[in-house]
């Protein structure tokens, strides 16, 4: 079991010390470190970079368009309702 995970970024001399892993991120580091057959390092940085790619969670723009709350998208869904109804009348033709 991994106590801790240290790391050294030679580009600017960073170093990251991990302590005391969560079990589930461990799993993952090991995981990903065999199924590829990369070094805990490695496994780890791809797992970081993965994350820092993810699109973000909220990328509906609800910030800048607002949203309704259940009430008004029920209300929103009650008015459609008599236009969501088919009358075969409307298909007959006239002829």
């Amino acid at each position: 079991m991994m106590q801790y995970a240290s790391f050294l970024c030679y580009s600017e001399v960073v170093t990251i010390s991990l302590r005391n892993l969560p079990k589930e991120v461990e799993e993952a580091i090991l995981e990903t470190s065999h199924r590829e057959g990369i070094s805990l390092n490695k496994a780890t940085l791809r797992l970081l970079e993965a994350q820092l790619h993810k699109p973000a969670q909220n990328s509906d723009f609800e910030e800048f368009c607002g949203a309704w709350s259940s009430a008004e998208a029920d209300a929103f869904d009650a008015a459609l309702a008599e236009m969501r109804q088919v009358d075969p009348a409307d298909w007959e033709s006239a002829g």
